[in-house]
């Protein structure tokens, strides 16, 4: 490896390694810019094995990954969580083996939740005052369903996840798609409107239970199942409704609305 050098002393025309300017490039990031506090909402968070936590940083023009490691994130007073806004303590760098610009993130602190977060809260809290979520409202699943209704995207593993449960634990019942998007512009309409689809042609089609799932993501992933028009389907459909989207610690609206929450797909089949 070429040693380290100041930059003017790079002759012209000499070559250096990849491995000299990330470093160079590493140092000259953490000298000209001092430990500061970074504000944003949090995206794309992931805990590792390891207890390193990895996360992206964004406002609305930009975005920035962070590294938080293990010793630093055991301090944490709470929970981060996806769509929160946040404040961080943290080192400009760069990773020298990808060539990666991040921040080294030693403490954060609460600076009131993001804005897709703070309307999933004042949609809960509405549709929870109106009582669209209570228990008593909740049906029960029939014992012995001729059909299954499967609200989700042809494409998504989740639709895959529920054909391989089935044919596991029921091979003899049939799954009747509904297909529909399940992220982006428009989803949560498609969503709704499969949903009455499944709903209206229960009994031509044979169903007596409908299925929506989906796999996980972040908030901005699954911001389709976070929209009101999604949640009165669910409650205004004449099937009993089951929801499985995302993983384990994933909570939708949607999951409110259902008559059963899943914590997964698989788990919803």
């Amino acid at each position: 490896m070429n040693p380290l050098r100041n930059s003017a002393e790079v002759k012209p025309g000499e070559v250096v390694s990849v491995s000299w300017l990330n470093r160079a490039a590493r140092e000259a990031l953490e000298g000209s810019i001092p430990l500061l506090w970074v504000g944003g909402e949090i995206s794309t968070l992931t805990r590792a094995a390891s207890g390193h936590l990895y996360f992206t940083l964004k406002d609305a023009d930009a975005q920035v990954r962070c590294t938080m490691w293990r010793n630093r994130a055991q301090m944490l007073p709470f929970k981060l969580e996806h769509g929160m806004r946040v404040e961080v303590r943290a080192l400009v760098t760069l990773f020298e083996a990808r060539g990666d610009y991040q921040l080294n993130v030693e403490s954060v602190r609460h600076a009131g939740v993001g804005n897709l977060y703070e309307a999933f809260l004042r949609l809960k809290a509405r549709l929870e005052a109106e009582g669209l979520f209570e228990p008593a409202i909740k049906r029960a699943l029939p014992r012995f369903p001729r059909g299954v209704a499967v609200v989700t995207s042809p494409q998504a593993a989740a639709w895959q996840d529920v054909i391989a449960a089935f044919a596991r634990r029921a091979p003899h019942l049939p799954l009747c798609l509904y297909p529909t998007l399940v992220q982006g512009d428009g989803a949560a309409s498609r969503i709704a409107a499969a949903i009455r689809q499944a709903g209206a042609r229960a009994a031509a089609d044979g169903n007596d239970v409908l299925l929506l799932v989906r796999g996980g993501g972040s908030l901005e992933d699954l911001a389709a199942f976070n929209d009101e028009a999604v949640a009165r389907a669910i409650r205004a459909c004449p099937l009993p409704v089951v929801v499985g989207v995302g993983h384990e610690t994933d909570v939708s609206i949607a999951d409110f609305a259902a008559d059963l929450r899943a914590a997964t797909p698989t788990t919803a089949a």
